[in-house]
C-alpha cells in the first residue's frame, strides 16, 4: 500500500489495463504482480 495509504485507490483507467496484464501471458511475474496490486486497490471491489 502507498505510504501514508489514507483514501488511495486505483483509477478505472489504470485497473482496465492491469487487467489486461494479467489476462496476457506475454508479461512477467513482477508484472503481474503490480497488476494484481493495483486491482486490490481498486474503486468497487
Amino acid at each position: 500500500m502507498a505510504k501514508g495509504g489514507k483514501g488511495k485507490t486505483t483509477s478505472s483507467k489504470v485497473a482496465s489495463k492491469a487487467s489486461k496484464v494479467l489476462s496476457d501471458g506475454r508479461y512477467s511475474k513482477t508484472s503481474k504482480s503490480v497488476a494484481g496490486s493495483a486491482l486490490a486497490q481498486a474503486k468497487g471491489k
